[in-house]
């Protein structure tokens, strides 16, 4: 993924102007036997420059460090609160008053989820659940808070029958009882559906309908995408199509001017034996593709140009949740802030960067192959000007003598020169960013806690290589991003200076 989003991300997040500009936070769960103190959580999103949480109640503790941080918060009433809230307004206005009212404006909350996922696992509070918003709403208003602070409630994307072709999608007319004057709440009060789509979900239960390409937001060529037959519109993504499904399936009932937030999605890092596709690779390139696509303002086929603004699930895997291995693992984080995975969109400095020992490496992908690994370590050590003398026999890193130890050297030192710059760690998609260090024995790698990595500044190679295709289609990819970054650059400098 190119840096240019990462840029885009954190010029957004600064000087983010109103709600409709486009935005990723995060989830923050605390199912951990050994969950990190608030003051930990909030050094974390401070370092990874995460301007937007949402947590699934309103600990005091959090709301504490998370005062004067510029971090802007969505609260929750959880569910076990939900019917004693439903049920009388003086217990709403209690719980303003303490979990809102004594922390702002210090602590940022600009939204109250009132409870999460009521219609399909609380089905017997459902009746409340309108209540429980005015509820809220109320006291907000008798706080002086209703216009900075939305009132909304996350639903599950499963209340959407029939969701594709999105142009015939429906809520489950079952729920209209209570759904019907939820929107009319919504819309009278300005506020949004918060929604939760999980593609990963979607693609396991479609036998095979969806792919996996479809479900990670991977490129398609036209052939491939999903086409809704009654408006032409062409998917590329299951989470755009989801989207509009829930604009079709309001608008079916009369609600087109209700905006929607993504309060939940992403991809879980490993799974069980029966969940093949909850890999590492796969979280990192959902996640990845996830906020490149919400921060360059794409939108939706339905409404392109309009992004929607989306929390991913989740900061920490929570090993003490109940279920399938795969439940354990959505975080981009371990309990010691340590990263699961290295997002490709790394940068340093950047918001989400997800490196917080800056110590990254290049190295080569598992399933990568042999030849176009030799043909990157060709050149590397030659157009990309790495010495590559120390993976000469009888020199520290030439054992072990195979193609993808030579690749890692390669790679890396590569990376290491160019200033560890995404781009420079692709190789025609054989390479990928590690924080496990390849150094072994006596072969020690540039940016190892054994080497200082430090290079003198290296002119990139010219397009006039005569080295192969392969290398010259690698390079020529770097020098349009670096072109598409300079010129994205260039946009957010206009745009500051026309504010």
């Amino acid at each position: 993924m190119a840096m240019y989003f990462l840029l885009l991300l954190f010029a957004m997040s600064v000087v983010a102007a109103s709600d409709e500009e486009p935005f990723i936070g995060v989830n923050v769960g605390t199912f951990l036997s050994d969950m990190p103190h608030p003051t930990q959580v909030v050094a974390l999103l401070k370092a990874q420059k995460i301007q937007h949480v949402r947590l699934y109640d309103a600990d005091q503790a959090m709301l504490i460090a998370l005062a004067k941080t510029g971090i802007q918060v969505s609260i929750s009433v959880p569910n076990e609160e939900l019917l004693a809230i439903g049920q009388s307004n003086s217990t709403a206005a209690n719980w303003v008053s303490r979990n809102v009212v004594a922390h702002y404006p210090a602590t940022d909350i600009i939204s109250i989820c009132v409870g999460s996922e009521v219609l399909t696992s609380m089905p017997n509070a459902a009746k409340v659940l309108v209540n429980a918003l005015k509820y809220i709403h109320s006291a907000l208003v008798a706080a002086n808070l209703d216009r900075k602070i939305k009132v909304s409630t996350p639903l599950s994307s499963s209340i959407i029958l029939d969701s594709f072709p999105p142009s015939q999608a429906f809520f489950n007319r079952s729920l209209n009882p209570v759904l019907v004057p939820m929107l009319d709440f919504l819309q009278s009060t300005g506020s949004y559906l918060m929604l939760n789509i999980y593609p990963y979900y979607d693609y396991m239960q479609s036998n095979g309908a969806i792919s996996l390409e479809y479900a990670l937001f991977k490129p398609l060529p036209p052939n491939k995408e999903a086409v809704d037959s009654n408006t032409l519109l062409h998917y590329s993504n299951v989470f755009d199509a989801v989207v509009d499904a829930a604009y079709f399936a309001m608008s079916f009932i009369n609600y087109t001017n209700i905006p929607i937030v993504v309060t939940e999605t992403g991809w879980p890092s490993k799974g069980d034996s029966n969940e093949p596709d909850a890999t590492l690779d796969n979280a990192n390139t959902y996640n990845s593709n996830l906020i490149k696509h919400v921060l360059n303002s794409t939108g939706t086929p339905k409404n392109p140009g309009i992004a929607t603004s989306t929390y991913i699930y989740e900061l920490y895997n929570e090993d003490m949740k109940q279920g399938p291995l795969s439940e354990k693992n959505w975080g981009l984080f371990d309990e010691n802030g340590v990263p699961i995975y290295i997002l490709h969109l790394t940068g340093s400095g950047a918001v989400l960067a997800n490196d917080t020992t800056n110590q990254t490496y290049c190295i080569a992908k598992d399933e990568a192959d042999p030849k176009m690994l030799q043909a990157g370590i060709d050149w590397a050590c030659g157009a990309g000007k790495v010495d590559c003398s120390p993976m000469l026999q009888g020199q520290p890193c030439y054992e072990p003598d195979n193609v993808i130890a030579h690749a890692n050297y390669a790679f890396d030192t590569y990376f290491h020169q160019m200033g560890k710059s995404p781009e420079s760690c692709d190789f025609n998609e054989m390479a990928t960013i590690s924080t496990s260090d390849p150094s072994h024995g006596s072969c020690v790698f540039p940016g190892s806690l054994g080497n200082n990595g430090t290079f003198s500044n290296i002119t990139g190679a010219s397009l006039n290589s005569t080295n192969s295709i392969s290398s010259a289609c690698n390079l020529h990819r770097i020098d349009l991003r670096i072109r598409d970054l300079l010129m994205v650059i260039g946009l957010i400098a206009l745009g500051v200076v026309l504010l």
